[in-house]
């Protein structure tokens, strides 16, 4: 049944990196106008936001200051279908009065596994050996990997996806340590983790590294060539298992030049990334010349089980911040 709005409460609503039609339909039927298309950011930078009452974007289109003081008083709310905000400037949106909201639960479960699949793949060369069959080679004596079970994963960042991982890692066998500044220390203990007070510790206890935070100016590049010398290379099981490094949360937390001098030098034995610090990169970016580098396309969130609940999770948000009432997922509250 269509919901029927008076034209007063009806909004015009930006979807500019396209959302799951379940969503789009959500809106709709609560009597919205959504306008499905991409907006370039030269249109964005001439005010075309002045246009709306809401837009929705993903990570493709930026919303920088400079567009933000570019729209008129009409825009209403910005929401982020995923949980990263470092493509909008939400301070410029609170200056502007501009609630930016998000969705930050629906792709947990969609980015733990695909961690834990870079791990598998990492560990277990699945990425180098198909390559070779693909090139006629039968690798098998050169193939050898290690087990998760009797290493020590260390999470930067202990929220919901890294604990979710965390967990995953213990029935797989594996020690898992975090570091995260922000998280009580006895939510760390209550999943037998153990929290360490410096990320170079957690470094120097950790064989395999999972990143689990956000893009800051305290976190860009915090994963450095010093930090990654000082990973043990071997496990607490006695196995000279190497160095392992996988990013599924923002690009830039990793110096990408660093890990490929580590890489070369063998410091690192695998690192895999689904997310790059200037995206997208280019078929001869050189990581991805590394045969013990291995990488996919910013794809943490592309289930269709993600993407549905993605949808609904931002329209809801929308429409919430739209009907005048405070949303639980404002990332801005506290500037606005």
């Amino acid at each position: 049944m269509r919901l029927i709005q008076s034209a007063q409460n009806m909004a015009r609503i930006a979807i500019a990196d396209g959302m799951a039609p379940a969503a789009i339909e959500l809106l709709e039927n609560a009597g919205h106008e959504v306008v499905n298309e991409p907006i370039s950011s030269d249109e964005l930078l001439k005010g075309a936001l002045s246009d709306f009452d809401a837009i929705v974007v993903r990570s493709a289109t930026k919303l920088p200051a400079e567009v933000i003081a570019a729209t008129s008083d009409r825009l209403k709310v910005i929401g982020r279908a995923g949980v990263g905000v470092d493509n909008i400037d939400i301070k410029a949106a609170a200056k502007a009065g501009i609630p930016v909201v998000n969705a930050p639960r629906a792709s947990t479960q969609s980015v733990i596994e695909l961690t834990i699949g870079h791990l598998l793949a990492s560990l277990r060369h699945l990425p180098r050996a198909n390559r070779g069959l693909r090139e006629g080679k039968w690798q098998k004596k050169t193939m050898g990997g290690t087990e998760l079970s009797g290493k020590t994963l260390g999470l930067i960042g202990f929220g919901r996806i890294a604990q979710g991982v965390g967990a995953i890692a213990q029935a797989m066998g594996m020690e898992v340590h975090a570091f995260d500044p922000y998280l009580p220390v006895k939510i760390a203990k209550s999943q037998n983790t153990k929290m360490h007070k410096t990320v170079d510790t957690l470094f120097k206890n950790c064989t395999h590294i999972s990143i689990h935070c956000n893009l800051t100016d305290e976190t860009h590049h915090l994963v450095n060539g010093e930090r990654m010398a000082m990973m043990p290379g071997r496990s607490r099981d006695g196995i000279n298992c190497g160095n392992h490094i996988v990013n599924c949360a923002r690009g830039g937390i990793i110096d990408e030049i660093a890990l490929l001098h580590s890489l070369e030098n063998g410091i690192i034995s695998s690192a895999a990334l689904d997310v790059f610090e200037f995206e997208p990169i280019d078929p001869d970016y050189v990581l991805l010349q590394h045969d013990n580098f291995h990488g996919t396309p910013h794809i943490g969130a592309a289930t269709l089980e993600a993407q549905s609940r993605v949808g609904k999770d931002i329209a809801n948000a929308i429409m919430t911040v739209l009907n005048g009432d405070k949303c639980e997922t404002t990332v801005n509250r506290d500037l606005l």
